[in-house]
């Protein structure tokens, strides 16, 4: 059974829409033979990369082509690079559904990708099935919708593993800001403080993303009393605040991270996690030795792509687009990919914590769940912290 951090709470969630299906027919898939087009934009190059999500996405396209394809269909896939740019992400994707006209999106992990383009998507009638969603827009558009909860989820769920669960009293927050991601995390965090009637001791927004020293963020901290440092940090980022802790020898400060700081990298870097290291995982516990994540070492493991939570994503985005195309009868559009999205029945994997579910994710109407996994000082290696996933009640 899947464990509620808290029963009673309610989240606000956003308002279901529509799929949009009656703009731009995109037939990337249509005629007997021809090739199902699909394509993903990600930050491979720029401030924080996440390869691993379109590699893995590609390497399950690969597997099902060389088993015959859907239907007799072959799968094109092409991945593009935004840079981290806006003006290369709008290029992106406007190549994509517009001269490669693929039938849908599928594996995107970008750090601007659905803010930029989201209202394009909807305009041309696409759907999107990002591997690792991050920017807000990924979650607020009812023609996206990410297999991974997201950094705002990821953010209120840490938070709450901190208070609740490892019974820590005083947390500060440190948040690095890309773009319009503010208002999101603050949002995130006033969705702990509506759920636990609680706040935190301080909340710091101007920490910057590649950081030459943390040192005056973390004094700050040891003097406010806190017992616990939230950050959205990536992983150089986490390391730094990490050792800028050591250097003031605060040993007893936990760290309540986002998956962002979860891989075996990290770990290796890390001697001294003062108190630990805890990330709710937004997926299956990657470290842990599973029948649960078999299949997708093994295809990972025969393409060299790295075993991170953003390679699970993109496994994950093409596994279950790979299952609904499997159940289209007719050509395959992007009408009848849309179609076929929005009335699929859900899928349970446990590598999820939830059924994914088209429709409801778009409109954030399911329980974001992580499993915790923690990096003990000396260890330099993650372990699980729980038993079970801990969810974030639904409204």
């Amino acid at each position: 059974m899947k464990k509620r951090i808290l029963s009673a709470a309610a989240l606000t969630a956003v308002a279901a829409l529509a799929l949009s299906g009656c703009a731009g027919g995109g037939e990337g898939g249509g005629g007997e033979g021809s090739p199902i087009k699909l394509g993903s934009v990600n930050t491979i190059s720029g401030p924080a990369t996440f390869p691993e999500a379109s590699a893995a996405a590609a390497a399950v396209f690969d597997k099902v082509n060389a088993a015959g394809g859907i239907n007799g269909h072959m799968i094109e896939y092409k991945a593009t690079d935004d840079k981290a740019d806006p003006a290369t992400a709008t290029a992106s994707a406007r190549e994509l559904v517009g001269s490669d006209e693929v039938v849908a999106l599928v594996g995107s992990a970008s750090l601007l990708d659905c803010e930029i383009n989201a209202k394009y998507y909807e305009q041309e009638g696409i759907s999107s099935v990002p591997g690792i969603g991050v920017d807000p827009g990924c979650f607020s558009s009812s023609n996206i919708a990410p297999v991974n909860i997201g950094p705002f989820n990821d953010t209120t769920l840490t938070m709450l593993y901190g208070s609740e669960e490892l019974g820590l009293e005083n947390l500060c927050v440190f948040t690095s800001v890309i773009g319009s991601t503010g208002p999101a995390y603050q949002a995130a965090i006033d969705r702990w403080s509506d759920i636990t009637g609680k706040k935190p001791l301080l909340v710091d927004d101007t920490v910057p993303y590649g950081g030459a020293d943390y040192t005056p963020y973390i004094v700050k901290a040891k003097k406010a009393g806190c017992d616990a440092i939230v950050s959205n940090a990536v992983e150089p980022d986490g390391i730094g605040q990490i050792k800028a802790a050591n250097q003031q020898g605060w040993d007893d400060v936990s760290f309540l991270f986002l998956t962002s700081t979860y891989s075996e990298s990290f770990a290796a870097a890390v001697d001294n996690s003062a108190a630990g290291v805890f990330v709710p995982a937004e997926f299956y516990p990657f470290t842990e030795d599973s029948d649960i994540n078999a299949d997708w070492k093994s295809l990972m493991s025969e393409n060299d792509i790295t075993l991170t939570s953003f390679s699970q994503g993109g496994y994950l985005a093409a596994t279950f687009m790979v299952e609904v195309l499997e159940g289209i009868e007719g050509d395959v559009t992007r009408d009848s990919v849309n179609e076929a999205l929005a009335n699929m029945a859900p899928i349970d994997n446990d590598m999820i914590a939830y059924p994914y579910e088209f429709s409801k994710v778009a409109a954030q109407d399911f329980e974001p769940g992580g499993w915790p996994v923690v990096l003990k000082s000396g260890t330099n290696a993650w372990e699980k912290s729980a038993e079970d996933w801990l969810l974030i009640p639904a409204s």
